[in-house]
């Protein structure tokens, strides 16, 4: 049935599809006009602009790539010292992110002094750290500056531990003004 519905649609259009033959000479017509083109320039040759241009990408490319495997390393993580500094350095980095999420947790209209101040004294000791990894890059695995370090870490744990026990008194506080009120 479709195939009828098609043969019928074609059937009807018959008068309107172009279906006569070019006139005599066509052909060389055409190719006359093409050499008119090439000899006036404007066929554009695509083969012979993309070859320099995909070698100049490369190039470049290449430089780059070149300059970023080759700048310096400005700063060294306590990581990179050794397998046991790796850990150290991932049980801080863990204990640090559990506590800050805990100090996150616990933020309230009344407590939102007190977390601001701990995240600033934060800010303080992580570009600190920022400078002892410098150092540590620049003194080639001072033992002092690993210390530095991992004091650093503990600094930042204590901070967090500390505004975590602060308000946990404040909670305390409040409860035991509500209670009096309340007796």
């Amino acid at each position: 049935m479709k195939n009828e519905n098609l043969d019928k649609w074609f059937e009807q259009q018959r008068d309107c599809w172009d279906i006569a033959d070019p006139k005599s000479g066509h052909g060389q017509r055409f190719l006359d006009k093409l050499d008119q083109n090439k000899k006036s320039g404007k066929i554009i040759n695509l083969n012979s602009w993309w070859k320099p241009l995909l070698v100049a990408a490369s190039l470049t490319l290449l430089v780059f790539l070149g300059l970023w495997k080759t700048s310096p390393q400005k700063s060294k993580d306590l990581a990179a010292v050794s397998a046991e500094m790796e850990q150290t350095q991932d049980f801080f980095t863990m204990a640090i992110e559990k506590e800050l999420f805990e100090v996150e947790q616990q933020r309230s209209p009344k407590t939102q002094k007190l977390i601001d101040d701990a995240l600033k004294q934060l800010n303080l000791l992580e570009e600190d750290y920022t400078k002892l990894k410098k150092d540590l890059a620049k003194s080639g695995e001072d033992k002092r500056v690993i210390h530095a370090m991992i004091t650093n870490f503990q600094a930042r744990i204590n901070l967090l531990t500390n505004v975590l026990d602060e308000i946990e008194n404040f909670k305390e506080l409040n409860n035991k003004d509500y209670e009096n009120q309340i007796l």
